[in-house]
């Protein structure tokens, strides 16, 4: 008799049962709320979604060509080969003198891997149809996690001391120990100028002393290279030769013969003058304080343009971006007493962590309103008791 009066209860009925009289209620909200936990504490806080947009650019180096000849002989033609993949979306290109950029874009959702192996089969499978004024070319994927999410900018309060160069010197070293910091992925440097060796001939000289430019191209060339050369056994051991050398350093550059000239050797100290030193400025990097900014401990004057050096951090792709940002932040501090000059002071000026957080804790915070509502709402219509729970 009480199975039939079971089998006559609907099933919402029963299952209504279960979970008001049961102990399986209990134990599921333990789990979900542990879950939540979890989550919240697990995810990688980030400010971009990870969208998967496969995305690589196509560098094509052609010395030599105009403008007109790179878009008309190679921009065009690997617009038209990466067009036929399957997948892509969008197929566009720069043309500049010597050289061309090809961006090929897939469609949102496309393996990451399998659209690179395309785009580099692509590419091989018709090197026939290369121009021969064409020297290299290179594929470089691009992703969102290549975007730098720490920047660190260095500055002095004494430009006349410690100029771009200087600081360019000192940001190479930070980067290097930047790279260290777990979970971080492409690091670079910008602005400022670096250390070059720069061979500036002197015509006359070279005149005087019967000797060309390119016969002085072809004896740095030729000075400053090694190879193994064999070797030999001895004493139950295999000793490795190698030929030539590297040359090692600027005075051993200003005493490298370039020539020979009835017995009389020319060095390259006689027909130019060798510098080390920055390179030729290509741009300029500064950075300007506001009338906000406390700048009493560096005695600097508002509204007053610095040189600067930017050290950029990207991070690995699905880590933290605020526990990375806090590592690198944290690092900077710690070298900043062995590595910065007296005078010499960084400043971040971009933190993505910092702005992820927020983001988080504004969503999380709405989430938490939202619940509050909601218990508001069931206390309202239907008691206290039934809202809390």
């Amino acid at each position: 008799e009480s199975s039939r009066f079971s089998d006559r209860v609907p099933l919402l009925t029963r299952v209504v049962d279960l979970f008001l009289r049961g102990r399986l209620p209990p134990l599921l909200i333990a789990a979900s709320v542990a879950a939540g936990l979890v989550a919240l504490l697990g995810t990688p806080r980030e400010e971009e979604p990870q969208i998967v947009v496969p995305m690589a650019d196509v560098h094509v180096s052609a010395p030599g060509l105009p403008v007109e000849e790179v878009e008309r002989q190679l921009a065009t033609r690997i617009e038209k080969l990466l067009s036929q993949i399957d997948g892509v979306e969008h197929v566009y290109s720069m043309s500049l003198p010597g050289r061309a950029v090809v961006t090929v874009r897939f469609h949102v959702g496309e393996d990451r891997e399998d659209s690179l192996v395309k785009i580099y089969n692509k590419i091989y499978s018709n090197t026939d149809q290369i121009p021969p004024a064409v020297r290299s070319w290179v594929v470089k994927p691009v992703e969102i996690d290549d975007v730098p999410i720490v920047i660190a900018t260095l500055w002095s309060e004494r430009p006349e001391v410690i100029d771009d160069f200087a600081l360019r010197r000192i940001a190479e070293e930070l980067e290097i120990e930047l790279q260290a910091v777990e979970e971080t992925n492409r690091t670079e440097v910008v602005g400022g100028r670096p250390r070059v060796v720069r061979v500036e001939l002197d015509p006359d000289a070279l005149a005087a002393r019967q000797t060309s430019a390119l016969e002085v191209a072809w004896a740095l060339g030729v000075s400053n290279a090694r190879s193994a050369a064999g070797g030999f056994d001895r004493h139950d051991g295999f000793i490795v030769v190698d030929a030539g050398d590297f040359i090692g350093g600027v005075p051993a550059l200003r005493r490298t013969v370039v020539n020979v000239v009835d017995g009389i050797p020319v060095s390259l100290g006689d027909v130019a003058r060798v510098r080390d030193g920055p390179a030729e400025r290509e741009g300029y990097g500064w950075i300007g304080f506001g009338a906000g900014e406390d700048l009493r401990s560096e005695h600097v004057e508002r509204s007053v343009f610095l040189p600067a050096v930017h050290v950029g951090v990207a991070k690995k792709k699905g880590s933290n971006a605020v526990r990375v940002a806090e590592r690198v932040e944290q690092r900077i501090e710690e070298l900043a007493d062995t590595l910065l000059p007296a005078g010499v002071h960084v400043r971040i000026t971009r933190d993505y962590g910092e702005t992820a957080n927020d983001k988080v804790n504004e969503l999380l915070e709405a989430l938490a309103v939202a619940i509050v509502i909601v218990i508001a709402l069931i206390a309202y219509s239907l008691g206290w008791r039934e809202g809390l729970v």
